[in-house]
């Protein structure tokens, strides 16, 4: 079960909210600061839940928003629409969406008596968000119920208990293991005395589930309540509200990981969340599979006012604003995953240009990698100030990488020099780029004139024919682009392009040089597949 769209009328926070979700999105993470707005969504998705799956409870003083006159109907408050249309019969509804929230505290449990367990889908943990969500309990007096009901049944054949632990619970002993190397799920226990999940941990065998760490306790809790019910919410979309609470920040990753590979194929995975391992961990798997992971962005919305969220791009400013968020102060120190120094920057010419276009151009696709100018050819070569040392230094394990102009330089030694390991520009300069026309036929299309192309691209070849009439190269356009801005004023005379032929190239063509484009595909295979 997929959701399509969440409409949200005056509900808590919300003034008018509706929610686009792509059918192909399988990972959807909420993120922004405290307050904004995350579970608030998330609380609203489960007062629908609660609605169509029979189990309503309506609190005015919580669930309206209080400022507001002329409060619609409680049923109206919150609507989801899935793809594949709504769910009809009781046990679809039920199964739609299943809620975890953030308030997952069980600090100990011993059963000491066993009844028969209904279906996961019938029974009600909480009633609001901020009730406690105690799920390990019950997920352990689930799986003894169930081992019982298994031994009696004839078409088990021989099944022992043992057998029956092994295969209900080995996926989670392998998950567990996987964050907590040091950590080994070992049995469930007499049920019937003291019955708890125990555990191998160093050189004790019966570690009982009550002296594990708040960290062990919430990651254990997540994955034994998907691993246990999963088989009945087989179509269903998942909220979990903060997953990474009292889970350490190395852990944050790959407990993102193990949650999102339990979740069925045809399934959801809602979380919200202020931890950069969780939300770097979605990126990576974005890369991997391309459009089933997007990002919902609630920093600086006003939902006072009607708002249509839609899937936010993860470039450079909302990785800078999810550090500001999740590191505070320190965020500024937080190192990037590599950097490029490119020719601009030096001590004569003190222009960031060259590095402000290429941050612009792979700020979505290569968030962590930044560019820096580092002075002419010569210095991106011998680097003779030091900086890939004084990088390396101060940050471990970050890439360092050179690029160079192609200038005059020949096929052949462009081949030396990639040999090398620095990265050479097929064509002579980042302008020739900037000014391809491609991009100058999008920049047309982009304020409404597509068909003043033709006219700007004649302006482009007479602008070049000028400059080698001067003695400039056939393919250096530095000297032509100050006639290629004028033209492009010219042809939009109420448009505001840039106060000179830079601030045009930066602010107005950089931004268009985006994957797709055959021009982006060739700077990025210049510099980052060579």
């Amino acid at each position: 079960m997929r959701i399509k769209s969440i409409s949200v009328n005056k509900f808590k926070r919300f003034t008018e909210l509706m929610v686009q979700v792509p059918e192909k999105a399988r990972l959807i993470i909420l993120a922004g600061p405290n307050g904004s707005g995350k579970s608030s969504l998330i609380e609203a998705v489960y007062y629908y839940y609660r609605l169509i799956s029979g189990n309503h409870g309506f609190d005015a003083s919580y669930h309206v928003k209080q400022s507001e006159e002329n409060v619609p109907g409680w049923p109206d408050l919150v609507k989801v629409e899935f793809y594949g249309g709504t769910p009809e019969n009781m046990q679809e509804k039920r199964k739609a969406i299943y809620v975890r929230s953030a308030y997952r505290n069980e600090p100990e449990f011993e059963v000491q008596s066993l009844s028969k367990v209904g279906p996961a889908i019938d029974s009600q943990r909480f009633g609001r968000m901020i009730d406690n969500d105690v799920s390990v309990s019950q997920n352990y007096h689930r799986l003894v119920s169930k081992g019982i009901e298994d031994l009696y049944d004839p078409s088990n054949g021989n099944l022992t208990f043992e057998k029956y632990v092994q295969d209900s619970i080995g996926t989670l002993r392998k998950s567990i293991s996987t964050l907590f190397p040091h950590l080994n799920l070992g049995s469930l226990s007499n049920p019937l005395l003291q019955g708890t999940f125990r555990f191998t941990k160093g050189s004790s065998n019966n570690f009982l589930y009550k002296n594990l760490s708040g960290g062990e306790k919430a990651a254990f809790d997540l994955l034994l309540d998907i691993l246990v019910k999963k088989d009945e919410y087989d179509d269903t979309a998942f909220f979990i509200d903060e997953p990474e609470a009292h889970v350490a920040a190395g852990l944050q990753a790959p407990l993102l990981q193990e949650i999102f590979d339990l979740i069925p194929q045809n399934g959801q995975l809602w979380i919200s969340t202020h931890s950069i391992g969780m939300m770097r961990k979605a990126r990576d798997l974005s890369h991997l599979k391309p459009g089933e992971v997007i990002f919902f962005d609630f920093d600086g919305v006003n939902f006072d006012l009607p708002v249509t969220l839609t899937p936010a791009s993860p470039d450079r400013p909302f990785w800078k604003r999810a550090m500001q968020i999740a590191l505070d102060d320190i965020a500024g120190y937080v190192a990037p995953d590599g950097i490029v120094l490119c020719e601009g920057g030096g001590v004569v010419d003190g222009s960031k240009f060259d590095s402000d276009c290429y941050n612009e151009i792979f700020k979505a696709e290569h968030p962590q990698v930044v560019f820096l100018g580092a002075g002419n050819s010569d210095d991106v070569q011998r680097d003779p100030k030091g900086i890939e040392r004084l990088l390396s230094a101060l940050t471990p394990g970050v890439t360092v990488k050179r690029l160079l102009d192609r200038d005059d330089r020949t096929d052949e030694e462009i081949v030396e020099f990639r040999k090398k390991g620095i990265a050479v520009l097929r064509h002579r300069m980042i302008e020739s780029y900037l000014l391809a026309d491609e991009i100058l036929t999008l920049l047309c299309k982009e304020l409404g004139s597509p068909d003043s192309a033709p006219e700007l691209l004649a302006a482009k070849k007479k602008a070049i024919q000028n400059s080698i009439a001067n003695g400039g190269p056939a393919d250096d356009m530095k000297r032509p682009a100050g006639d290629i801005y004028n033209a492009a004023k010219g042809l939009f005379k109420n448009v505001k392009l840039g106060g000179d032929k830079r601030a045009f190239m930066k602010g107005m063509c950089a931004r268009l040089i985006t994957p797709g484009t055959e021009t982006y595909e060739q700077l990025h295979e210049d510099i980052f597949l060579q």
